[in-house]
C-alpha cells in the first residue's frame, strides 16, 4: 500500500479508552462524594457501569449525528447524575472534573508506540485525528509520550466537524495539503473512522480490537487488523 501520510484515531487505537475512562471516572466521582444521597447503595463498580452505558450511547448516537460531540459532553454527566441519585449542584463539579482528569489519562493500547515509531522511520507523515477538545487530546497524547510522533492533530472541537462528517475530512486533507488518494485512515469505529474516511475518498483499515466487529460497509476489500503490530506487515 502506497500512501504519504496516515491519518490514525485516537482513542481505542492508541490510548486505551476504557482503563482511561475509568481512571477519569474515580476521580471525577470522588469530587462529588459529599453530593452522594444517603440511601446510595451502588459500588463505584456499578456507578462506572452506569456511566459507561450513558456515555457509550450518547457517543454512539453521535456518530450517527443525533448529537454533536460538544452536545454529549454536556448530556451525559447530567443524565449520569440524575440516573445515579445525585443532586443537581453535583452536575458541574463531575463534569469539570472529569474533564480535568481526561487529560491526563494516557494508558496506551499495546504496541502503540512501536507502531509510530515504525511509521515515522517508514516516512509517513502522521496526523491525529478524534473526536474530542484539541487541548485534552494533545494533553494526553504528550503525557503518553507520543504527541512528537505527530506533524499535526485534527480533533473535532478544533476542526469544527465531528467524524463521520465528511467536512472533517476535508477540513483535515486541506490542512495537510493532500489529496485523498495518499492517505490511509486507521480506526476502530466503523461508523466514524472508516465510514466518514471513505465517504471522503480516503483508503481506511479497521482495527478491530474485540476481535469480532462485523464490518457493515459492503466493501469486500476492507483491510481489517486485530493488532497494531500487524500493520507493519502492510504500510
Amino acid at each position: 500500500m502506497q500512501f504519504k501520510a496516515i491519518f490514525i484515531d485516537i482513542d481505542d487505537t492508541l490510548l486505551d479508552y476504557i482503563p482511561c475512562c475509568r481512571e477519569a471516572f474515580d476521580y471525577a466521582l470522588r469530587s462529588i462524594s459529599q453530593c452522594a444521597i444517603s440511601d446510595q447503595k451502588r459500588t463505584d463498580d456499578e456507578l462506572f457501569a452506569l456511566f459507561f452505558e450513558i456515555s457509550g450511547r450518547l457517543f454512539s448516537e453521535a456518530k450517527h449525528g443525533l448529537h454533536t460531540i460538544g452536545e454529549v459532553m454536556e448530556l451525559y454527566p447530567a443524565e449520569f447524575c440524575a440516573r445515579a441519585g445525585f443532586p443537581d449542584v453535583s452536575v458541574e463539579p463531575f463534569k469539570h472534573s472529569f474533564r480535568a482528569a481526561w487529560g491526563q489519562t494516557h494508558t496506551l493500547v499495546h504496541g502503540a508506540k512501536e507502531l509510530l515509531t515504525y511509521l515515522r522511520a517508514k516516512g509517513y507523515r502522521l496526523f491525529a485525528a478524534s473526536n474530542s477538545f484539541g487541548h485534552l487530546q494533545r494533553s494526553r497524547l504528550e503525557k503518553a509520550g507520543i504527541l512528537s510522533y505527530f506533524e499535526d492533530t485534527y480533533i473535532s472541537m478544533d476542526i469544527g466537524y465531528d467524524k463521520p462528517d465528511i467536512r472533517f475530512f476535508e477540513e483535515a486533507l486541506r490542512r495537510c495539503g493532500l489529496q485523498a488518494n495518499e492517505v490511509v485512515m486507521i480506526g476502530d469505529s466503523m461508523t466514524a473512522d472508516i465510514l466518514g474516511a471513505q465517504n471522503a475518498g480516503i483508503s481506511a483499515i479497521f482495527f478491530d480490537r474485540e476481535n469480532g466487529k462485523s464490518p457493515t460497509t459492503g466493501d469486500q476489500s476492507l483491510i481489517t487488523i486485530h493488532s497494531l503490530s500487524e500493520l507493519e506487515g502492510l504500510l
